[in-house]
């Protein structure tokens, strides 16, 4: 399994959640965040905006499907057909284990086991 964390602009989250629910991946964690890239912020005038508000969305997927998503929150999340700075980034890393607390049932490498409390 593979964890995605997609850093977007606020106007794109509506886009790139539609795009992710269209394409067959409803489950998304979503955090409003503030940060700064490369551009070092935003200068105004005699103002400089250094923490840009961002939104944050985390997906784990199956290994096969890493490919499909980026694809997905890419052309979604882009603007325009080139892009812009401030577009954002996708980090990608392996999920080694994860545990539905409800029915207590882990996942690892594809298995399936229940976990007694």
């Amino acid at each position: 399994m593979i964890m995605i964390r997609s850093i977007v602009r606020p106007e794109k989250v509506d886009v790139v959640l539609a795009a992710l629910m269209e394409a067959g991946f409803p489950a998304v964690t979503k955090m409003g965040v503030v940060g700064r890239g490369k551009q070092r912020g935003i200068k105004i005038g005699e103002i400089t905006y250094d923490e840009i508000p961002k939104e944050l969305l985390l997906m784990v997927v199956n290994d096969g499907d890493k490919d499909f998503v980026i694809k997905t929150v890419l052309k979604a999340a882009r603007s325009g057909d080139k892009g812009a700075y401030g577009d954002g980034k996708i980090f990608v890393s392996p999920v080694e284990e994860v545990y539905t607390i409800s029915s207590g049932i882990k996942e690892s490498g594809g298995e399936l086991a229940e976990v007694k409390p």
